[in-house]
């Protein structure tokens, strides 16, 4: 990397290439990924002045369960929110039904965070106003699971207009038709 950082968000990815069972028994936890993240994010802390967002997406579920969460917040220690929030479930699970921190399966089912690719953003806002709209990551749902997309970037669109413009004439040519 050879640009000078300045005044950016913050961007953090943890890809587990293994399942969560894998880090259950080398670490003890199935919260590894969840854990790295939130170190990760909290490094880069200075870089979200703005607000934090985390995504997850959990690979290998059945039809029909959740496979994608998101939460975002603009509190002031906006990344102890998120993780304060995401961690709640587990607590519960762990004061209500210890032995469930060992099952991966009845993890991913009940724990929206638990998942093998988590994207965190941290906002630094240089455009437009501090609400929780701005804050990343963005999510675009869809009914199917091929056609999710979420999305974290350290980027100001700067020809929003010619986007819109090009958007309002497709959506044109398709009511003519």
């Amino acid at each position: 990397m050879s640009d000078a950082l300045h005044h950016e968000c913050g961007i953090a990815l943890v890809r587990l290439l293994k399942p969560l069972d894998f880090y259950l028994e080398k670490y003890g936890t199935a919260m590894y990924g969840l854990n790295k993240l939130s170190l990760l994010m909290e490094k880069q802390h200075n870089r979200g002045q703005d607000g934090a967002g985390v995504a997850c997406i959990k690979l290998d579920m059945q039809p029909g369960e959740k496979y994608m969460s998101r939460y975002r917040s603009i509190e002031k220690n906006a990344i102890a929110d998120i993780f304060g929030v995401i961690n709640d479930p587990i607590r519960e699970i762990q004061k209500n039904n210890p032995e469930k921190l060992n099952d991966v399966n009845y993890l991913k089912k009940n724990a929206d965070f638990m998942g093998e690719l988590l994207l965190g953003h941290l906002r630094y806002g240089t455009f437009g106003g501090n609400s929780f709209e701005t804050c990343h990551p963005f999510l675009r749902q869809n009914n199917w699971m091929t056609r999710n997309l979420v999305v974290a970037g350290n980027f100001n669109l700067t020809n929003v207009e010619e986007l819109f413009r090009a958007s309002d004439s497709i959506r044109e040519r398709k009511r003519t038709r």
